[in-house]
């Protein structure tokens, strides 16, 4: 029976059906493995189910005597593993898209309507006992209806927030992708990023973290916004210069709502100061049946490794 390391404890569901086919460990943990804990891991199991925060960067990679076969990620994103390390050490890697599609769709929706309608603001107002009552210019927002959204990165998610903006909303979709990309909803492809942002009222990224995406989103184009218009990051925290971001929000120029932060769970402390910027705490897939589905998918493509056969959802194979 194979060695499998979950590195954290994930639903009780995909608990119970990888102690049913391998040998399990579970790391009983919220902080990530670091890259020296990384490293331990692949030399000691035939396989590993890990998340967002472990550090399979190069130098985990690195170690001698690699055991680890596959690393099923827990999550579409894979920037916390180094892919083209793991190729080159034999490791199999896969994550687990689909899936989250529609919960991540959820979220960017629910952050529009916050941001754009103050909701947060307005909820902190209550709580803190100092609403006055209604009166006809109290926390005025923007209307969300028939509003311009500009989508950064037309991928599943993207389509799915699209999907939601137009036949929900009746907002006109217009689209940054930087390969051409056709799409079964009424969008219009931007050429470029900064002609995105100028159009747009709203601004929502769904683009993978890591790689050439990193920083994409920096002064230059957080500049072309709009005064009022609202950015939204669902994608990866390192997608945005945070430090830009920061300082167009200071500016009151723009308003923001954010799941993710470059380095999570830190959130700078100047955002948290902010009244302009609705902040969740990465809740893109937090839905036990997603996080079900999530598992469930991972292990898959780790019993499917085990098995020979090709992984469903492999990012790399041999």
């Amino acid at each position: 029976m194979k060695k499998l390391l979950l590195t954290r404890r994930f639903p009780e569901a995909t608990i119970a059906a990888a102690a049913a086919r391998f040998n399990l460990t579970i790391e009983d943990r919220i902080d990530g493995l670091s890259a020296q804990d990384a490293a331990v891991a692949l030399q000691s199991y035939d396989a590993i189910l890990c998340t967002l925060g472990d550090t399979f960067n190069a130098e985990a990679f690195a170690a001698a005597d690699i055991r680890c076969g596959m690393i099923g990620s827990f999550g579409v994103g894979f920037n916390h593993i180094d892919l083209m390390a793991a190729q080159a050490a034999g490791v199999h890697v896969s994550n687990t898209p689909d899936v989250v599609t529609d919960a991540t769709a959820d979220i960017a929706m629910t952050l529009i309507l916050m941001a754009s309608r103050r909701a947060s603001e307005g909820e902190r107002l209550v709580r803190s006992g100092q609403w006055a009552g209604w009166h006809p210019t109290q926390m005025l927002g923007a209307h969300v209806t028939g509003k311009r959204l500009g989508i950064i990165g037309m991928g599943r998610i993207g389509q799915a927030v699209a999907k939601r903006a137009h036949f929900g909303f009746d907002m006109k979709v217009i689209y940054f992708n930087r390969s051409q990309k056709d799409v079964d909803v009424p969008a219009r492809q931007v050429e470029d990023l900064h002609g995105l942002m100028n159009q747009a009222d709203v601004v929502v990224v769904t683009v993978p973290g890591g790689g050439a995406n990193t920083a994409m989103i920096d002064a230059a184009a957080l500049a072309q916004m709009d005064d009022g218009a609202v950015f939204v990051n669902v994608a990866r925290g390192d997608v945005v210069d945070e430090g830009a971001l920061i300082a167009e929000l200071q500016s009151g120029r723009i308003r923001a709502g954010l799941d993710v932060y470059a380095q999570e769970p830190t959130v700078p402390a100047a955002l948290k100061a902010l009244d302009n910027v609705v902040l969740l705490p990465h809740l893109g897939t937090a839905a036990l049946e997603v996080r079900e589905a999530m598992g469930q998918m991972a292990l898959h493509n780790i019993i499917a490794w085990e098995e020979g056969r090709p992984l469903p959802q492999g990012l790399w194979t041999a």
